[in-house]
């Protein structure tokens, strides 16, 4: 797999596709490589964001734009079977790297095009970046407080592209292997994006009003939120039908008349009536340890969890039971990281080194046939 990419949609892509055992060739710029290596220095002077999306990877370092290094890359396609592009809007089609110049000489090629709106349409040629597509989709809108909206704090519109690319490689494998062709994907951040608003979209249908901005309260489930606990300490808890309410009045808030009070008999009421029911649960929690909030809630089967920093999510008991951390090398040493998600019991996940910038050029060159001497002039005339 050839692998023209940037910052988070491409990267997150194909470092699924590596934990699986693919070869990912990542296609660099000499000098800086992808800009995501200067996002932060916060894992011992190596960006955090990189090495999360990068390990098991080979980097390559081209100057695409200089015709031998532009050779090299048609050597590369030539025994690649996937080409995952997000460079900006254009650019790939500008190198002679579209889909239509590529399938011809390549015909069991799948290309994997990922950009911002997708490569028709009057946005086609627009600049998209994480906090943009979720502005664009219409996420800030539902998410924040009634006075401001706020974004996700992690960068969800790139990783849900990055994921929808990385399932729809996988079914434009298997669906080569029947008919033995290639085929091109054209994914767009937004449309991943716009999926995921599945449900405030049809909340909203013909014209309806949009689910408000609640906070960290759900906006049309009530009781589903956080609530605060005498010792400073924040529960979320969740209620999905009418049983578990009135097992929450009777059990949890030891209120029973609540459970039968009119205004609180639906959930489209305890909607409208969202105060005033906090207002007793806060009455009720802040009497409570977070502890003794939790041991009601689990003993009632309440669904609830405890609002955790990260530094707790590093220590979560959960993750270690299951043994999901692993260590993996990088440049900077070894760095605990979790183990890839719905890997096969039997089979021992692939948990590669994170690449220095280039690391891997000269062996992948030799591979294609060039000498020492090649090599460095390649390097001489700054084509590597």
């Amino acid at each position: 797999m050839v692998a023209l990419e940037h910052a988070i949609s491409g990267p997150f892509c194909t470092r699924q596709l590596a934990d699986l055992g693919a070869r990912v060739i990542k296609v660099e710029r000499p000098g800086g490589g992808d800009f995501a290596r200067a996002y932060d220095e916060r894992v011992r002077g190596i960006s955090s964001q990189f090495i999360w999306c990068n390990r098991s990877k080979e980097s390559l370092t081209l100057n695409v734009k200089q015709p031998e290094a532009k050779h090299i890359l048609v050597k590369l396609l030539a025994k690649a079977d996937v080409l995952v592009q997000n460079l900006a809007p254009g650019a790939a089609a500008r190198l002679g790297l579209s889909y239509e110049a590529l399938c011809d000489k390549h015909p069991k090629l799948i290309v994997c095009d990922i950009s911002g709106y997708g490569s028709t349409g009057p946005y086609r040629d627009k600049k998209a970046y994480d906090l943009l597509i979720q502005s664009e989709a219409g996420f800030l809108s539902i998410t924040g407080t009634p006075e401001a909206p706020a974004k996700a704090g992690i960068s969800i519109a790139d990783i849900s592209a990055g994921m929808y690319a990385y399932s729809t490689i996988l079914a434009a494998l298997i669906q080569r292997g029947k008919t033995g062709c290639g085929c091109r994907i054209d994914l767009s951040l937004l449309e991943s994006m716009a999926e995921w608003m599945g449900f405030p979209l049809l909340y909203a249908f013909e014209g309806a009003p949009p689910p408000p901005r609640t906070g960290a309260a759900h906006a049309t489930i009530v009781p589903y939120g956080p609530f605060r606990t005498a010792d400073g300490a924040t529960v979320m808890l969740g209620l999905q039908n009418e049983r578990e309410w009135r097992i929450f009045c009777d059990r949890v808030l030891e209120r029973p008349d609540c459970a039968t009070a009119p205004r609180f008999s639906s959930n489209a009421r305890r909607t409208a009536a969202r105060e005033e029911l906090s207002s007793i649960i806060d009455g009720v929690f802040s009497r409570l340890t977070a502890k003794q909030a939790v041991e009601r809630l689990d003993a009632a089967q309440i669904a609830n969890a405890r609002v955790n920093e990260i530094s707790q999510l590093w220590s979560h008991p959960q993750l270690a039971a299951r043994k999901r951390w692993a260590l993996i090398d990088t440049p900077a040493g070894k760095v605990p990281v979790l183990i890839p998600t719905g890997v096969a019991a039997e089979s021992d996940p692939r948990m590669g080194p994170v690449p220095t910038l280039g690391q891997h050029t000269d062996a992948i060159l030799r591979e294609l046939g060039y000498d020492e001497a090649a090599i460095g002039r390649l390097r001489s005339e700054h084509a590597i």
